[in-house]
């Protein structure tokens, strides 16, 4: 009986240690606007790394974006740095109130994303590849407007509930800091 009980509070304390939630960040400026921030292209630098720590993989990613309709789409194309390529094109929807939808090939279902303030939500499975094998990875995307041209992105990749490692992205606007 004890040892249920041990086991109980572990599952429960477990369970408890949810993340912020996003409305945190309702009063944090800049404002992240995703019309705005895509309106020019945008050149980013990430690097995936294994939940020991270990950098496993760099990558650039150039995106341009355009409007269709009420959609956002976002055309990315990455560059890894074992000389890999890869394109991903993001159909983005608003949904009102702060809240996205979006589709791409290789996402399972629709993503599901929400702003308040500077700070940016993403959640959604994504099919990875990976030496020969697809694996269907949950993807729990945080992105951060730190200033009109700056947006930094950390992801928690996971696989049955287990972190399997992190995504750290940077991305800045072209033509940034230039004058008008």
């Amino acid at each position: 009986m004890t040892r249920r009980l041990v086991l109980l509070a572990l599952v429960l304390s477990i369970a408890s240690c949810g993340s912020v939630d996003v409305t945190h960040y309702a009063d944090q400026q800049p404002a992240l606007n995703l019309e705005r921030f895509f309106s020019k292209p945008v050149k980013a630098w990430g690097m995936f790394q294994k939940r020991s720590g270990e950098v496993a993989k760099r990558f650039e990613v150039d995106i341009v974006s355009r409007r269709v309709g009420n959609n956002l789409i976002l055309d990315e194309r990455f560059l890894y740095s074992d000389g890999t390529r890869q394109r991903r094109v993001w159909t983005l929807t608003p949904e009102g109130q702060g809240r996205w939808s979006g589709r791409a090939d290789d996402v399972v279902g629709v993503a599901k994303g929400e702003i308040a303030g500077n700070a940016l939500r993403w959640r959604y499975r994504l099919n990875l590849p990976v030496d020969g094998t697809t694996y269907e990875m949950s993807m729990d995307d945080w992105m951060y407007l730190m200033d009109e041209d700056t947006l930094i992105n950390r992801t928690s990749m996971s696989k049955l509930g287990v972190e399997v490692g992190q995504v750290t992205l940077f991305f800045r606007r072209q033509g940034a800091g230039e004058t008008h």
